[in-house]
């Protein structure tokens, strides 16, 4: 094929993916649909529950993402999660069709299908399009919330200090530069009541509250809260609520209207699976006029919720790729979802709390955690255990200690393995055998 025909065939396959992600040329229904379908139909009538442990549907799951075959096993889902490998082959494709000619393909080709996404988010979401902004990422979403509120000197703010630093960061902002209170509750999870939770929030409010900011599912332990509860005392004390989901979407089975807060921010990049660097912002359809753009906008007090999408020129092939996560995480089922990874968490903590030395930090019963855990040795220091379980076993997972919270988070996806969990319960088996602790500093441990 010379090079002239080359080139046209490619614009052609450019063209067909322009039929989009949720098109029968999707990438998904090219590649997994018809499988997912027979494998569905072999299981119908089984529920949700059963479905977690069935290792012969997930083994076909795991196939579609790359980093179930990786050297080093990732349990840091909870930073940032994979993409499955359509998503990848997504992005690439759209990447390579956006440079043939940038500036038409990104803004003339590639931005007309941010509305069919918008809408597959909203369906997910089970809100109105008309309410859901694409962005970067839940700092991008909620710092957009959090400076675009009209707040006065001595007005108050109600977090915790177990919220996303990023967030806390931009109240301390607030606080430094406008004079606004920003308190901050400290919790001792976990905690598996849901009204001290509710209780501790009450009893911070004063007449000059007007926001609570609460995370859906604490980026640190997993632990769940009670949002809908805390969303509905708030409103009867006239507080609005920003809601942190950027743990929660694409993990939990739940509808954001239903939570009842009044601003949702999320990263679509964990367990959504969506390309790295994509989130998702929510405002309540009545309350988007009076949301300041955080970037710049021709119209800052206008009610379309687009307003906060004039990021000038940003990865558009990025944004398509979600339509492919989306085809993936709908394939599944979002209960089915969530299901997996609680017992794929449940898996390997109930194994490792019965090690001696070794303490889980996180609730399981499934009202109160999904797939983040932590867990801690009497004998090291959580960096230390970050340290061996990566050097010693090719585990990667994330240390904390940050106020009252020394631990390694654990984070499996639908990727995951039993083996893996195997091997990380095992590697917590050695580790926490007793030393004398000569030898482990000489071991480095």
């Amino acid at each position: 094929m010379n090079r002239s025909n080359s080139r046209r065939s490619f614009i052609k396959r450019g063209t067909a993916l322009m039929g989009g992600a949720f098109s029968a040329y999707s990438l998904f229904n090219q590649l997994y649909a018809a499988d997912w379908e027979a494998k569905n139909l072999q299981y119908a009538g089984i529920s949700d529950l059963e479905m977690a442990e069935n290792e012969d549907y997930w083994s076909m799951i795991q196939q579609g993402y790359t980093a179930s075959s990786s050297p080093v096993m990732n349990l840091n889902n909870g930073g940032v999660s994979p993409s499955p490998l359509v998503v990848q082959q997504a992005v690439e494709r759209y990447n390579q069709l956006s440079n043939q000619a940038p500036s038409y393909y990104m803004w003339r080709i590639l931005d007309q299908g941010r509305e069919p996404v918008r809408e597959k988010l909203a369906l997910l979401a089970g809100c109105d399009p008309e309410e859901v902004a694409i962005n970067r990422n839940a700092t991008e979403a909620l710092n957009t919330v959090i400076y675009g509120l009209d707040l006065q000197k001595g007005d108050e703010v109600i977090g915790s200090k177990q919220d996303y630093p990023n967030m806390m960061q931009a109240w301390h902002q607030r606080a430094q530069r406008e004079g606004i209170v920003y308190k901050q509750l400290l919790f001792d999870f976990p905690i598996e009541d849901d009204d001290t939770i509710v209780a501790a929030y009450r009893e911070a409010i004063s007449p000059k509250t007007k926001i609570i900011h609460v995370t859906h599912v604490i980026n640190w332990v997993g632990q769940i809260m009670p949002v809908k509860k805390i969303c509905r005392m708030a409103h009867e004390h006239g507080i609005e609520v920003i809601v942190d989901g950027a743990h929660s979407f694409g993990l939990l089975d739940f509808k954001i209207p239903d939570l009842e807060g009044d601003y949702f921010g999320t990263s679509l990049h964990k367990y959504l699976s969506a390309p790295i660097g994509t989130g998702m912002l929510w405002v309540k359809k009545e309350k988007i006029g009076k949301i300041w753009p955080l970037l710049c906008n021709g119209d800052p007090k206008s009610t379309d919720i687009r307003k906060f999408e004039t990021l000038g020129t940003r990865s558009f092939p990025l944004e398509q790729g979600i339509g492919e996560a989306l085809n993936f995480h709908n394939g599944i089922g979002a209960k089915r979802k969530e299901e997996r990874i609680r017992f794929l968490k449940n898996y390997w903590a109930e194994k490792a709390v019965k090690i001696p030395g070794v303490r889980i930090h996180t609730s399981l019963k499934p009202e109160y955690s999904c797939a983040i855990a932590g867990v801690s040795l009497e004998n090291m220091t959580p960096q230390r255990l970050e340290q061996n379980l990566l050097a010693r076993f090719k585990i990667h997972t994330s240390p904390i200690s940050y106020e009252n919270i020394h631990c390694v988070r654990v984070s499996p996806h639908v990727y995951t393995r039993l083996a893996d969990l195997d091997k990380l319960v095992g590697a917590l088996t050695i580790l926490a055998e007793k030393h004398d602790p000569r030898d482990l500093e000489k071991q480095g441990v």
